[in-house]
């Protein structure tokens, strides 16, 4: 029985989709992301930074970047911070459900590194501070995912 397992490597070229709002964080999530691509072995050369207005833009984004077939994995990043309006609600709920059809639709991982927090420190603190940088994680987690699936389609295309 075969065993995959997603190594952080090079499996074609990468989209990192990146909200402009709150940018001050959003610039430090790409930081972390392209620092990641690197240590995978991922030239710049094989990478495409696509900037959104906001969180909320990113899944058209992807679907549009998926439906170009271009791409082993798209690398999704914002920061949507809580207000005292519900707006927050919607605009997180949306960005993850959108970003999954994405990935569900096309068959390609699309990692979410939209931090959803209370706070500007929280979100500082995810994006290279206490707490790590969100974005190498999320490129880390498509990076790895594109590489198990195509393990696992090249498996089955023997079959």
């Amino acid at each position: 029985m075969p065993d995959f397992s997603g190594r952080l490597r090079a499996s074609g070229r990468v989209a990192i989709l990146v909200s402009r709002y709150n940018e001050l964080i959003t610039t430090k999530l790409l930081d972390g992301a392209l620092a990641c691509c690197g240590e995978a072995g991922i030239g710049r050369d094989s990478l495409d930074v696509i900037w959104v207005p906001g969180a909320f833009e990113l899944p058209v984004a992807a679907a549009v970047a998926a439906d170009s077939r271009a791409y082993s994995c798209l690398i999704a990043l914002g920061a949507v911070i809580r207000g005292d309006t519900p707006h927050f609600e919607y605009v997180a709920g949306e960005a993850a459900r959108g970003l999954r059809d994405v990935s569900v639709l096309y068959g390609l991982p699309v990692s979410f590194g939209v931090l959803t927090v209370d706070t500007m420190q929280q979100a500082a603190d995810r994006a290279g501070g206490s707490a790590g940088n969100k974005g190498h994680e999320a490129a880390s987690a498509a990076l790895r995912t594109a590489d198990v699936l195509a393990q696992l389609r090249a498996h089955h295309a023997q079959d």
